[in-house]
């Protein structure tokens, strides 16, 4: 943060109008994005629709390709956990069907009979709706189908199930990529919010302080999506043979993650003493260039997600701030409200030194007495 920041805008220009929705980047890096998925699928289906046709001697295996594409999907969550439930879930479905085809034949009462037993049995099974809902889909597809040989279209399912969670492994998704930038949302995101909570201290506007406010209660939903990532790339890197040595640079990002979640809880106490000391429009260029500094350092910390070799800086950066807060000897002739913004700077400063790998009792030694 440097002091051109004052002259940053409350809010930023969104673009309209026709250059706006003919642009091809969102598009493109969407499915830049989704390309080891759709080989994924691409590979699972061919192979279990050929193995089930060619080797099985099935002449029209659809569930076989069916199974494996809706449980790879293009979804976010790629743990192998997640494909093994959506396949029990389509299994279930061909299951029950496949017993209704066979007790009481085709038809439309028949498809009810087998829709609503198919749901009630995954509902009593699991209790996700998606697991119900994709047994449900399968029911109704056995039940459509031509009649074929007993249970043969049970086995094409288990064919694309097994095909699903072999891909799933020997062709993962690559788990690092969407971790780490999920990781660098949170860390803009909370410099944003720094950004302007340090703009209204400076100027006394408590308009911008406010709004910074609104920033940091926004970072939360970028927590729980890179959470959501590093969980996946944790279970896929523990699955596949190829990303095991992955694992432990990714143990590394959820300690960061943790220290993160607890500092970005604590810039949301920050940005709320800032907008109460804002309302009484008096500039406080200390408390804005203190804040700053502390994210400066936690930029660093950023940095060090790609590369672990960054991590003693950003720690050193990190603590050449926390030595210093100690609100008597900042603002010595400052106000209650103000000596207690800089003692909401000291359990961020504590998660910042934590993101860089140090216990939370070291990083607490590094503070002040006060």
């Amino acid at each position: 943060m440097s002091g051109d920041a004052d002259s940053a805008p409350v809010t930023r220009a969104i673009p309209t109008g026709w250059r706006a929705r003919l642009d091809l980047r969102p598009p493109l890096l969407r499915a830049r994005d989704s390309a080891i998925a759709i080989v994924q699928i691409v590979v699972a289906a061919t192979a279990a629709w050929a193995f089930a046709h060619y080797v099985l001697g099935h002449g029209a295996p659809l569930l076989a390709a069916t199974v494996t594409i809706s449980s790879l999907g293009l979804v976010r969550d790629a743990r192998p956990r997640r494909v093994i439930e959506t396949v029990i879930g389509m299994l279930v479905g061909i299951l029950v069907a496949e017993g209704f085809v066979l007790v009481v034949g085709p038809g439309w009462w028949q498809l009810a009979l087998a829709l609503g037993a198919t749901l009630f049995v995954a509902r009593f099974l699991s209790p996700y709706p998606p697991f119900a809902i994709m047994a449900s889909i399968q029911a109704v597809i056995v039940m459509s189908l031509p009649t074929t040989e007993p249970f043969a279209r049970l086995v094409d399912g288990i064919v694309g199930g097994v095909a699903a969670l072999v891909v799933t492994a020997l062709i993962p998704r690559n788990p690092r990529r969407e971790e780490v930038r999920d990781g660098r949302a949170v860390f803009t995101a909370a410099d944003d919010a720094a950004r302007t909570i340090a703009q209204g201290l400076r100027r006394g506007d408590a308009l911008r302080a406010a709004r910074g406010l609104e920033k940091a209660r926004a970072i939360a939903p970028h927590v729980d999506n890179w959470r959501a990532s590093l969980d996946s790339s944790l279970a896929v890197a523990a699955y596949s043979p190829w990303l095991r040595p992955q694992r432990a640079e990714l143990r590394r990002h959820r300690a960061v993650l943790d220290a993160m979640d607890f500092a970005t809880r604590n810039l949301r106490v920050v940005a709320r003493r800032a907008a109460y000391l804002s309302d009484d429009g008096v500039r406080r260029p200390v408390l804005a260039e203190l804040l700053a500094e502390l994210m400066r350092a936690a930029t660093l910390v950023e940095e060090s997600l790609d590369d672990i070799a960054l991590q003693p800086a950003a720690r050193e950066a990190v603590r050449a701030v926390a030595a210093r807060l100690d609100p008597l000897a900042i603002l010595p002739d400052g106000s209650v409200s103000e000596q207690n913004l800089i003692t909401a700077l000291r359990p961020l400063a504590v998660d910042l030194l934590t993101a860089t790998g140090m216990t939370s009792s070291d990083a607490r030694a590094v503070l002040p007495r006060v």
